[in-house]
């Protein structure tokens, strides 16, 4: 019997490996971008499995864009929390934060890029 609107917990397995034990917020962010060329592109994580995923998933996106352009990851908990990420893994793109708390495939990295003018 639920009262009040409480639900029996579940136990569930965390989607990732990080320090968020799958309770981040998944944020995107797909608004254009003043379209200057793509210049950096940066993978913010702790290193887990789930970062280096993403990490892989923009190497490949962006080699099939043919857009000539590495990927920088950064580890240091300092730098990702400067640009404000409370979840990882993040993608940033011209020094934009456009997405913390997901791991995106390939082409859903790509669709973004494509989305936000590149």
């Amino acid at each position: 019997m639920n009262l009040f609107g409480k639900k029996d917990k579940k136990e569930e397995t965390p989607a990732c490996a990080c320090a968020c034990n799958g309770n981040a917020e998944v944020k995107v962010d797909d608004a254009p971008v003043a379209n200057t060329g793509l210049t950096s592109v940066k993978v913010l994580g702790s290193g887990c499995k789930s970062c280096k995923a993403l990490l892989d998933n923009t190497n490949t996106a962006l080699q099939n864009m043919k857009a000539g352009i590495d990927v920088e990851y950064v580890t240091d908990m300092a730098v990702v929390a400067g640009y404000g990420v409370m979840s990882t893994p993040a993608l940033v793109v011209n020094e934009k934060v456009v997405s913390m708390g997901k791991v995106m495939n390939s082409s859903e990295v790509e669709n973004l890029l494509h989305k936000i003018g590149f």
